[in-house]
């Protein structure tokens, strides 16, 4: 309760003074940090199934809140694609997007940065966010130079569909990044739609409003949409970045 009456100011100054050190560096806001945040969930089937990008981890920016994921996205877009130093008339397409990329993102001015998401009630999305649905985005075709989904298809029945859909809209030469957790022991990807009620839905996929946990066959499964498919781990590259080390970052090209 205390903490509803504390400026937000003084909260982030009293966190950058407890957590201040070298250990960690952030990309999204530039501090650097002795530690990272606790996030995520401890569910039993995230530790049997070993997913990736998933569970109760060491992964928040103290400051700004981004997380090991953001950072993963967001460091793969700097240091890999160069896209800051490219035009600003690069057409980038981020759908759900986090708060701590989109606003860094946002903030450097790109001429055509679409940010869109599946509304939800009672959920607050900033200006810049349009209401769109992955199965029906309203561009035409070979439209996006970048396409950013990260932990979105996980979300979505007909995830086939959505592959199909953000191939569409994605230029020829242009990359599409297509993060999801992923479980390091199944071949295959489980899912079972019959499962509807969110309490049984996070026991079975680790969260309530997921429908499934994919398995090493995701790749095939984004080659069967169109995409060719790269996979790479940029992880021990960054070591300060605080990302995960064993996320393969997923790039479907066109």
């Amino acid at each position: 309760m205390i903490k509803k009456f504390i400026p937000i100011t003084l909260i982030h100054k009293i966190k950058s003074i407890l957590y201040y050190g070298d250990r960690y560096f952030c990309p999204l806001c530039n501090y650097s940090s002795k530690d990272l945040k606790k996030i995520g969930f401890d569910i039993e089937v995230l530790r049997q199934k070993e997913v990736i990008g998933g569970g109760h981890r060491n992964a928040g920016c103290p400051i700004c809140d981004s997380t090991d994921r953001e950072r993963l996205v967001y460091t793969y877009l700097s240091k890999k694609l160069n896209i800051f130093k490219k035009s600003k008339d690069l057409k980038i397409l981020h759908l759900a997007p986090e708060r701590s990329l989109s606003r860094v993102l946002f903030s450097f001015g790109f001429n055509h940065y679409i940010c869109g998401d599946l509304y939800t009630e009672g959920y607050s999305y900033p200006d810049y966010v349009q209401n769109m649905n992955v199965l029906d985005i309203p561009y035409e075709d070979n439209y996006f130079d970048v396409i950013l989904c990260n932990h979105l298809l996980e979300h979505v029945p007909d995830d086939l569909n959505a592959m199909k859909e953000l191939y569409r809209v994605l230029a020829k030469g242009g990359k599409a990044i297509l993060q999801v957790p992923i479980s390091k022991n199944s071949d295959e990807t489980f899912e079972d739609f019959s499962i509807t009620d969110p309490k049984e839905r996070e026991a079975v996929f680790g969260q309530y409003d997921h429908v499934r946990i994919y398995g090493q066959d995701y790749v095939q499964r984004l080659t069967s949409a169109g995409f060719v498919v790269e996979r790479t781990n940029i992880s021990g590259e960054f070591p300060k970045y605080g990302l995960a080390t064993d996320e393969d970052i997923f790039i479907g090209n066109k």
